[in-house]
């Protein structure tokens, strides 16, 4: 009783918290002034045909490798906490036939997806976070099929280290050979809309997707030796 008593008001609290949100919203006649900015001229100047990355990747690129940095913490801060010597004991379950099939199958397109996912974020929504979520759902069902599934740390600390350096290093050559951090324009920007464009903006991401999905991998992974 007392326990459905505390539910109905924590949601009567949270309507009267969002009431004036949704009772005085109003739509804003016209865009900021900034975002305006980027509408009319982020596609000429950086070359992708998906806005949201022009902003993410390139103006607002400070941003997006803080966090990726905040990424990295939680996850070696997971592992720390969960570093313990993995015990091969008989007592963790069995997958079923299905589900150890099914990877088999499927593991390699998950794979493949996220990568897709992250190459072509600068012409269709998504980008490296998002593809490298999807790496680690791959990650996931390797896990779930065989409990006993290891990636490899070597490997994965690898991919993580190398990619999160090459990223660093294509937004210190933007300060050399283009206007500023993290520049797209150190790369022809080419054609819009086409696969090689943007600048060095699919590298980024493909670095960003690669670095996210392995940190994500290797928390899974700390999980599942704990």
């Amino acid at each position: 009783m007392i326990k459905r008593l505390l539910i109905i008001i924590s949601i009567i609290g949270v309507g009267v918290i969002f009431y004036d949100l949704v009772t005085e919203f109003q739509e804003a006649p016209a865009l900021h002034p900034l975002a305006e900015r980027y509408v009319r001229q982020g596609p000429m100047e950086v070359g992708a045909a998906n806005l949201v990355t022009a902003v993410v990747v390139t103006y607002r690129g400070l941003d997006t490798l803080g966090e990726v940095t905040v990424l990295f913490i939680a996850a070696t801060g997971v592992g720390l906490l969960l570093k313990r010597r993995r015990e091969h004991s008989r007592d963790k379950h069995h997958a079923s036939e299905l589900v150890r099939t099914g990877s088999h199958v499927l593991v390699s397109l998950i794979f493949l997806f996220g990568i897709y996912i992250f190459v072509n974020g600068h012409l269709t929504p998504g980008g490296g976070f998002q593809g490298g979520a999807v790496i680690a759902s791959g990650a996931l069902l390797l896990f779930l099929a065989n409990p006993y599934q290891e990636l490899g740390h070597r490997f994965v600390s690898t991919v993580e280290s190398s990619s999160g350096a090459v990223y660093v290093g294509l937004g210190l050559s933007g300060l050399f050979l283009a206007g500023g951090f993290l520049d797209n324009s150190v790369l022809s920007l080419g054609t819009l809309g086409q696969l090689f464009s943007a600048g060095t903006i699919p590298l980024i991401y493909t670095c960003i997707g690669l670095k996210v999905g392995a940190e994500l991998s290797n928390v899974l992974q700390h999980l599942q030796e704990a």
